[in-house]
C-alpha cells in the first residue's frame, strides 16, 4: 500500500483520500514516539467519527483485524494471474545482484520475488557481490504482517523494511544508495488513484538511479464507447425523472444538474452489465504511462473515434493493460470479458491467456456522458479529448454538431447542487420505488393529519415529497450528512414542487431536541428511507441508525405518531458464490512463498482456527461474479421501530431448494413502511441499489433439497443477535 498523505493532520483530507486506498488508516512518524497509526473509528449508529491513535503493539488487535478484513489484500493475493505475471517479469528483469526498491510492499511478496531472483541470477555466485531489497510500506499493521511473512519464508535477513511513505525516504538515511530496480503495485481500477504519478515522480527524482529497470514497465489505458440504458439511469436523473408520472421533481426544468454524480470515473464490474451494453466503437488507446521514466503530472490527448454502430453513447468504459517486462512478453489486463486482447499492443504474444478469473480489487471504470448521451450514426467520427491529472482521468467528447460536456464554471456556481452515488441517482428515478414511498406517505397522512413532519436521515426524496404533499404541515429535515447544502437545495426546488420556502427547514438533531423541549408542537410523522449521506460501503444493519435517531426523538413524539418505516425484517438466503469465495479463500503458497500466516488477520475463508469465523462484509451481490440462490428467503428477526432501540435476536431454519455448493449467506433488511405490511421495500440481492452483507463459509458445503436422495445437507439453522450499544450484529449458523 502506498498513499501520499500530507504531513499535517487534516481529517477532511484523509476522508476524501480514503476512497482510493486499500485500507482506511495511515501511519505517521514522530521524533519522540516512533511509529503511530491513526485509525478512523466510526460509530455506525450515530455517525460520529474520531481519529484513534494505535500504538505499534496494538496493531494486531481485533479492531485492526476487522479493518484489514475489509481491505482488498486477500482478493489481490488470490489473483493468480497478477501474481504469476509479476513473478515472471521480476525473474526476467532481475538477473544479478542489485539494489531493489519495493514501494507499497504489503506482505513483501514482490520483495521476496526480487530477493529470490537475485539469489538465482546468472552472475550472483560468480560475482560474489550481494544485492539488497528495500521494502517501503506505510501502513503499520501491514508492516507487522510483512515481518511474519518474511520470517515464515526465511527472508527476514534479505529484505530491509522501512515503515514510511516513499516520499519520506531519504538516500543516506533509509537507503544506502539509489535503487537500480523499482518493483511496485500501487494501482487502482482507474490506474492513477493510489498516487502512482507523484510516487513515480519522487522516486525518479530522489530514490532511483538514472535509467532504472522497473516492474511494471508500462501501463496503457484503453477506452470504448458504449450504449447502455442501465448506465444512463445511473447518472441522468433529470431525463429519467421525466418518465415518472408523479408530481415530484427532484431535478426541475432548468435545474438539470441540481442532483448529479461527480464528474469522475466510477469503478464497476461491467461484465455484470454485458447484456445491456451495446458497443459503439472498437477499443481505443487513451494514454501510456512509462514506469521507467519520470511521468508528467498533466497531459491532454485528442482522439478521433469512429462509431461502429448507430446509437447513443451513454458512457466510456475504460480499463488498463500492464506490460510488465521491457521486451513486451508479459501482460496483465483489467479489460472486460468481451475484450480478448488489446489489438494495438505491439508484439503481443497470442499464446498469452487473457481470460480472467473474477477479482474485486481491480474492475473497469465508467465515465458517464452527460444527459441522454451523444447520438451517433454508424461510421460517424467522434472527437474525444482525454485529460489526466496526478490522480485521475477525465473525458470530453463531441461530434461536429454536438458538445455535451457541461461547463465546469456552471456546475460550481450552483451552491445548491448535491452529488450522489450513481446507485442513489438510479433509485430516485425508479418508478416502483417512488410509487411505494408516495403511497406510504399518503397512507400515513390518512391516519393522522401531521402538524410536524421530521425526516431523520438524508432522504432528499422524502423531504421534497412531504413538503409537496403535506401542505398544512411543517416539514423539518435533519439532513445529518447534507446539512447546509441540503437546506439550499430544498429552497431552490420549492417553487417547482409547489411548496413555500418557509414550509420546510433543515435543523440539527441537537437543535431539534433543545427547541422542542420548550414547545407544545410534537412530531406527528417521522420518516426515513433510511439513507445516510456518506455511508457508501456499509453493512445493511448500519442503516439502523434510523432506529437510534428515532429513539433519541422519542420524548417529543406525539401520541399516535406515525413512524415510517415502522419495522425492519432481517432476511437471509443461502447462495452459491464461487467467484467471491475463491477470491477470499485462505492463502498457502503464493508463487512459492508461504502466506498462511496472514489468513487469520485478513479474514480468509478456510483454514481458520476453531471458533474463529469469517467477518461479514458488504458487497453488491449482483456484481460478485457467478451467483445462485440455494434456498428460499427466510426472516430471521424483526426490528420494531415503533419502540425505542433495544437488543434483539432471532433464529430461522434455511431449507435448501437445489443441489450444489453453498458458499455463504446473504443478509439484508426489508423496510416495512406501514402497519399493514402492504408496502415492503427490499434491499436484497436481486436489487442493484444497495449492498448486502455476505457471510462467507469457512468451506463450501454440498447441499441439496429433501427430495434429492443424497447425503448432502438439506437445511441449516442461522441465528443472529443485534447489540445497539455497539451496532454489531453477530451471525452464527449450523448445517443439518
Amino acid at each position: 500500500m502506498q498513499c501520499l498523505f500530507p504531513k499535517t493532520l487534516n481529517p477532511q483530507f484523509f476522508l476524501r483520500s480514503f476512497n482510493n486506498t486499500r485500507s482506511k488508516a495511515f501511519t505517521v512518524r514522530s521524533m519522540s514516539s516512533g511509529s503511530r497509526m491513526f485509525q478512523l473509528k466510526v460509530d455506525p449508529l450515530t455517525g460520529n467519527s474520531e481519529w484513534v491513535v494505535i500504538e505499534e503493539d496494538e496493531a494486531s488487535g481485533d479492531a485492526t483485524k476487522q479493518l484489514l478484513a475489509n481491505t482488498s489484500y486477500l482478493d489481490m493475493f488470490n489473483d493468480t494471474r497478477r501474481n504469476k505475471a509479476y513473478r515472471e517479469a521480476i525473474e526476467k528483469t532481475i538477473t544479478k545482484p542489485c539494489h531493489v526498491l519495493d514501494i507499497g510492499a504489503g506482505t513483501g511478496l514482490l520483495s521476496m520475488m526480487a530477493a529470490r531472483a537475485m539469489d538465482h541470477g546468472d552472475s550472483a555466485e560468480s560475482s560474489g557481490s550481494k544485492g539488497m531489497v528495500t521494502a517501503c510500506e506505510s501502513y503499520l499493521p501491514m508492516v507487522k504482517l510483512m515481518r511474519k511473512v518474511l520470517h515464515a519464508n526465511g527472508m527476514h535477513r534479505k529484505i530491509r523494511i522501512i515503515n514510511k511513505r516513499s516520499d519520506e525516504l531519504e538516500v543516506g538515511v533509509d537507503m544506502p544508495s539509489r535503487a537500480d530496480v523499482l518493483v511496485s503495485e500501487i494501482l487502482d481500477s482507474e490506474l492513477l488513484g493510489e498516487g502512482l504519478i507523484p510516487t513515480l515522480q519522487h522516486a525518479h527524482d530522489q530514490l532511483l538511479v538514472d535509467n532504472p529497470k522497473t516492474v511494471p514497465y508500462r501501463a496503457t489505458v484503453y477506452g470504448q464507447l458504449v450504449e447502455s440504458t442501465d448506465l444512463w439511469k445511473l447518472h441522468d436523473l433529470y431525463n429519467t425523472e421525466k418518465e415518472v408520472l408523479d408530481e415530484i421533481r427532484l431535478v426541475p426544468e432548468g435545474m438539470d444538474s441540481a442532483i448529479c454524480v461527480k464528474r469522475q470515473q466510477f469503478s464497476m464490474h461491467c461484465d455484470a452489465l454485458e447484456e445491456d451494453i451495446k458497443l459503439l466503437s472498437e477499443p481505443f488507446k487513451v494514454f501510456d504511462f512509462d514506469f521507467w521514466r519520470r511521468p508528467d503530472s498533466h497531459r491532454v490527448t485528442k482522439l478521433s473515434v469512429q462509431a461502429t454502430d448507430t446509437g447513443a453513447v451513454h458512457a466510456i468504459i475504460s480499463w488498463w493493460s500492464l506490460q510488465l517486462d521491457e521486451k513486451g512478453t508479459i501482460f496483465y489486463s483489467t479489460a472486460p470479458k468481451w475484450i480478448s486482447c488489446p489489438s494495438s499492443v505491439e508484439g503481443f504474444n497470442s499464446s498469452i491467456s487473457w481470460s480472467q478469473n473474477w477479482c474485486d480489487h481491480w474492475k473497469q471504470c465508467v465515465w458517464f456522458i452527460p444527459k441522454k448521451g451523444l447520438s451517433l450514426l454508424k461510421d460517424e467520427e467522434v472527437s474525444l479529448l482525454a485529460v489526466h491529472t496526478d490522480t485521475s482521468i477525465s473525458y470530453e467528447m463531441k461530434t461536429l454538431s454536438q458538445n455535451l460536456e457541461l461547463e465546469q464554471s456552471e456546475l460550481s456556481a450552483q451552491k445548491y447542487q448535491i452529488t450522489l452515488l450513481p446507485e442513489k441517482i438510479a433509485l430516485y428515478s425508479d418508478v416502483n420505488w417512488r410509487c411505494s414511498m408516495l403511497k406510504a406517505i399518503k397512507n400515513a397522512m390518512k391516519q393522522k393529519t401531521p402538524s410536524l413532519c421530521v425526516v431523520v436521515d438524508d432522504s432528499i426524496f422524502l423531504a421534497v415529497a412531504l413538503a409537496h404533499l403535506a401542505k398544512g404541515s411543517h416539514v423539518l429535515s435533519l439532513f445529518p450528512g447534507l446539512q447546509e447544502k441540503g437546506a439550499l437545495y430544498l429552497q431552490a426546488v420549492a417553487t417547482a414542487n409547489g411548496y413555500s420556502k418557509d414550509h420546510v427547514e433543515v435543523q440539527k438533531m441537537s437543535e431539534l431536541l433543545t427547541s422542542q423541549s420548550s414547545l407544545e408542537k410534537q412530531i406527528d410523522l417521522l420518516v426515513g428511507e433510511p439513507f445516510y449521506y456518506g455511508n457508501n460501503s456499509v453493512l445493511p444493519w448500519q442503516n439502523l441508525r434510523f432506529w437510534k435517531d428515532r429513539s433519541l426523538l422519542d420524548s417529543i413524539l406525539s401520541e399516535g405518531a406515525v413512524i415510517m418505516p415502522c419495522k425492519g425484517l432481517f432476511k437471509a438466503c443461502a447462495m452459491s458464490l464461487p467467484d467471491l469465495w475463491h477470491s477470499h479463500q485462505c492463502l498457502q503458497h503464493v508463487e512459492g512463498f508461504d502466506h498462511s500466516v496472514v489468513n487469520s488477520t485478513l479474514g480468509a475463508c478456510g483454514g481458520s482456527p476453531p471458533g474463529q469465523e469469517n467477518p461479514t462484509l458488504p458487497f453488491s451481490v449482483w456484481q460478485c461474479g457467478k451467483s445462485k440462490k440455494m434456498s428460499d428467503i427466510v426472516t430471521i428477526m424483526e426490528f420494531n421501530f415503533l419502540k425505542t432501540i433495544s437488543p434483539c435476536s432471532g433464529k430461522a431454519k434455511v431449507e435448501f431448494i437445489t443441489h450444489g455448493k453453498c458458499h455463504g449467506f446473504v443478509l439484508w433488511i426489508e423496510w416495512v413502511m406501514d402497519a399493514e405490511e402492504s408496502i415492503v421495500l427490499s434491499t436484497g440481492p436481486e436489487q442493484r441499489y444497495w449492498k448486502q452483507g455476505v457471510k462467507l463459509l469457512k468451506e463450501p458445503v454440498a447441499v441439496g433439497s429433501h427430495r434429492s436422495a443424497t447425503t448432502d445437507c438439506h437445511s441449516a439453522d442461522i441465528e443472529t443477535s443485534f447489540d445497539p450499544s455497539t451496532g454489531d450484529l453477530i451471525v452464527e449458523y449450523a448445517f443439518l
